[in-house]
């Protein structure tokens, strides 16, 4: 079911209810606000504020707006550095923290509407990034994870003008006291430069986990996909970061039943999967999205044969993310203690730094700290094991 039909589902729903309660606002933010605009106060002209991501801090404004002047207030436009001005305070809500550095996405793949719904790649300036990084580090944040929808082409503006990479910038919140692992999504092979890959071999911070978005290891499909790299050139960055991080971990994106896939093509996905060992993956089925060039391409494929591909590789994926937690048993990890188990509460919950969740018996007042854990059994979803030292570890011991 497509997201627009949601939106227009859900609004359906919430009719009855205007026509009861008149006074109360209806208001569609979001991507799918942004990608049809006007469109939602035709269909439902009873819909009071329409906003895309990028206008969220103006929504008093609109509010206000609409209450003056009684009519529909829409604003989808893209002032996305404008938006940067208007982030909250920076709150810690545990010892992981989420900081946004860039929006937009200025690759145009052709299934994505990212770039129609987002705008272009705008970076957030280096200081500002590294003033919520430090503010976070003051309230006890130990795990930093960079964030945007093409995280590796950051481009932050720094004091005298020059500009900052990813690499530049993670070698920068690495030196910031009680910051002691980083992550970043999302990535795009194009963006995954050498400096980057150098950050791995000189920056003990940042975890030895990387997710990084191969959509398909046919080289045709993705030309059609226009991602602009071919399963060969994936493979080469992949090589050359596994030269300076031999055991680093591995996770993907990948769509199967792209208009066209053929049977071959999606051997050469599984080839792909087989040979760089991904462990995870989100991985789904296309669905088209209006407005993109892939949805005007022809599709023979009948459904049931995409999904018959998409069990096959999702077992694929599971054998091996159960290989290598199984082979994480006997091992010590260092975790970062996030709270305590969802399962059983009387037990702590931590991450490896593979992004493994482990379970594990411990004090509540551990929780934020890292220790070191050794791992004693392998679950579908998760591990187990028992504190292999009393006392916390830094990230390094």
């Amino acid at each position: 079911e497509k997201a627009q039909e949601k939106v227009f589902s859900q609004l359906g729903q919430w009719r009855e209810f205007k026509k009861k309660n008149p006074h109360v606002i209806i208001g569609v933010g979001g991507c799918v606000a942004s990608q049809e605009g006007g469109d939602i106060v035709k269909r439902a002209p009873f819909v009071d504020l329409v906003f895309g991501p990028q206008t969220l801090h103006r929504l008093p404004e609109l509010l206000n707006q609409r209450l003056a002047s009684k009519k529909p207030q829409i604003d989808v436009s893209f002032p996305e550095i404008e938006k940067f001005d208007h982030l909250p305070a920076p709150r810690a809500e545990g010892p992981i923290a989420f900081v946004s550095i860039m929006e937009g996405c200025s690759k145009y793949c052709s299934y994505c509407i990212v770039p129609y719904t987002r705008g272009e790649e705008i970076s957030r300036p280096f200081d500002d990034v590294l003033a919520e990084c430090f503010l976070l580090a003051e309230q006890g944040v130990r795990e930093i994870n960079l964030l945007g929808q093409n995280v590796n082409d950051y481009q932050g503006i720094m004091n005298q003008g020059d500009k900052a990479d990813l690499a530049l910038l993670i070698h920068y919140i690495a030196a910031i006291d009680g910051i002691d692992r980083i992550r970043y999504t999302t990535s795009h092979p194009l963006a995954f430069s050498d400096n980057l890959i150098n950050a791995y071999a000189e920056v003990p911070e940042l975890a030895n986990h990387l997710h990084l978005p191969v959509q398909s290891g046919s080289d045709r499909i993705l030309g059609l996909m226009k991602r602009g790299y071919t399963a060969l050139e994936f493979k080469s960055k992949i090589r050359k970061l596994r030269r300076v991080r031999p055991d680093i971990r591995l996770s993907t994106d990948i769509i199967v039943g792209f208009p066209g896939e053929t049977a071959q093509d999606f051997q050469d996905t599984m080839n792909l999967v087989h040979e760089i060992g991904f462990d995870t993956s989100f991985s789904f089925i296309y669905s088209p999205r209006p407005g993109t060039p892939a949805a005007n391409l022809p599709d023979n494929t009948p459904m049931e044969v995409k999904k018959e591909r998409l069990q096959i590789l999702q077992n694929r994926l599971l054998t091996n993310a159960m290989n290598y937690s199984q082979s994480m048993i006997g091992s010590t990890q260092t975790i970062l203690i996030t709270g305590f188990s969802k399962k059983n509460t009387a037990q702590l919950a931590g991450r490896t730094e593979c992004n493994r969740v482990v379970n594990f018996d411990g004090d509540a007042n551990m929780i934020g700290q890292f220790t070191k854990v050794f791992i004693t059994e392998a679950l579908p979803n998760s591990l187990r094991g028992r504190l292999h030292q009393l006392e916390s570890a830094g990230i390094d011991a």
